[in-house]
């Protein structure tokens, strides 16, 4: 199968802005399914409501379109219901951090068997460009017009502490990585997460002082540095926080029993 075979050609033009990260996170999925020979009938695509919500309309397959923060519930049951599936989630940072927070953290917990792909473009793209549970400290939004005052979730970090089999974080600038990492995700047993911190120009560039999409780009480029890299900075006691870094990698790699295994459910 060639990685193009997965598009909906009927249903392009796309409707993502210009300058968006969605576009790259796709091209590097679509290739990862492509090269792992996945089978795209016994494949399920389950996305909540924002801008990567609508990832799975591109996509030729089965898929299912929910509610906001709620893909990773519905995902669970569909698994559960035909083990014979692969489930795979595209979510966003607002869908997945904020009013399905609880969801992900239960959902790595358990370790249900589902590949959840977060792009993660630090605010609310398709509604306004609100703050987001990781909008960085002290950057602005529509809703934060003197700057953002709280600290933000690390998602990848959460994944980690709750549980997730494979956890893993790439910008779209670190194309090659992040297609590597996606494969991986797509056949580990148990919850895979894959974190893709995405450029918004409409709403988060513009906000910020990065007008163009290149300048976005280049700003996550810039501050991003390999996870192994960060621990040993923490150790030298150099906040990370503080300076504003996207630490990127692989986070963890575990072999817990996946969650349809320890309860029976066979295929």
């Amino acid at each position: 199968m060639k990685f193009f075979d997965l598009y909906r050609k009927d249903r392009w033009p796309h409707m993502f802005c210009p300058g968006c990260g969605i576009g790259t996170a796709m091209n590097c999925f679509f290739r990862a399914f492509a090269e792992s020979r996945l089978n795209q009938d016994k494949t399920v695509f389950v996305s909540g409501i924002g801008c990567s919500g609508r990832i799975p309309s591109y996509i030729l397959a089965d898929s299912l379109h929910t509610t906001h923060g709620r893909p990773i519930a519905f995902a669970g049951g569909i698994k559960l219901a035909n083990p014979e599936l692969k489930v795979v989630v595209f979510t966003g940072d607002g869908d997945l951090g904020a009013i399905g927070g609880n969801h992900f953290i239960n959902g790595c917990r358990r370790n249900i068997d589902l590949t959840v792909i977060c792009i993660n473009n630090y605010i609310y793209g398709m509604t306004g460009g609100q703050v987001s549970t990781t909008t960085p400290f002290g950057y602005y939004t529509s809703t934060t017009p003197y700057g953002n005052k709280e600290y933000p979730f690390d998602l990848s970090e959460v994944a980690v502490a709750a549980g997730a089999n494979y956890v893993t974080r790439w910008t779209t600038y670190h194309v090659k990585s992040l297609t590597k990492s996606i494969k991986k995700a797509l056949v580990k047993d148990g919850f895979s997460f894959v974190e893709i911190v995405s450029q918004c120009p409409t709403q988060f560039g513009r906000r910020n002082d990065m007008i163009s999409a290149r300048q976005v780009f280049e700003w996550l480029k810039k501050n991003s540095v390999l996870h192994k890299k960060a621990h040993t900075l923490v150790e030298d006691h150099l906040d990370l926080n503080l300076m504003g870094k996207i630490t990127v990698g692989e986070f963890v790699e575990r072999n817990r029993e996946a969650y349809t295994k320890v309860i029976g459910v066979r295929k």
